[in-house]
């Protein structure tokens, strides 16, 4: 088996990948994550995690590398990390009794043979009706502001959803694992 590398330096997707017991390494790419003019947002995060993975494979010859990256979509607007508590309000208050669907683009690079896989997985939450008290609260517990959407469904966050739809719940956090899993199956490594 080529040896497998996360392209990523998200603390999240490294949790993630390690459910599937295989070694790793990882790296951060340094890539330019700007949209497209008039780019939709699938097609983004699909072109952004194959980019990811593309940057780092003329220093990872000979090795399977993993691209991710996610946008939280809510309506047309693409929802991105808040960074600031100010701005994680006003995201939780737009989604407040509305659904906000997350696209988890994934690629996996054999930068051996040049061959790549590219999906976007789909995952829908829909949030309770949350007042401001309720917000500020939250966000003073859990701080998610390095989280599309203002919130951690691995944490605290899952208090604020009336109910979640899509096939694989690991997209949510930023590495659908199941459709990974069939591109590691593609390339020939052996998984239980």
């Amino acid at each position: 088996m080529l040896p497998l590398l996360l392209a990523s330096s998200s603390p999240y997707r490294r949790e993630l990948l390690e459910r599937l017991r295989l070694p790793f390494n990882w790296a951060s790419p340094d890539i330019d994550e700007q949209r497209l003019p008039e780019e939709p947002a699938a097609d983004l995060v699909k072109r952004l995690a194959r980019e990811k993975a593309q940057a780092l494979a003329a220093s990872h010859p000979d090795h399977l590398i993993i691209g991710s990256d996610q946008v939280a979509v809510l309506g047309e607007q693409i929802l991105g990390k808040p960074h600031t508590f100010d701005r994680a309000c006003e995201q939780l208050l737009a989604a407040s009794g509305n659904h906000v669907t997350f696209l988890t683009g994934l690629a996996l690079l054999n930068s051996q043979t040049g061959h790549c896989q590219v999906d976007c997985v789909p995952f829908t939450v829909y949030m309770r009706e949350l007042e401001l008290a309720r917000i500020e609260r939250y966000l003073h517990a859990e701080e998610p502001y390095d989280c599309a959407g203002s919130f951690k469904a691995e944490g605290l966050g899952v208090s604020l959803f009336q109910s979640t739809h899509g096939v694989d719940a690991t997209s949510l956090v930023g590495l659908p694992l199941i459709r990974l899993v069939d591109m590691l199956l593609n390339e020939g490594v052996d998984l239980p």
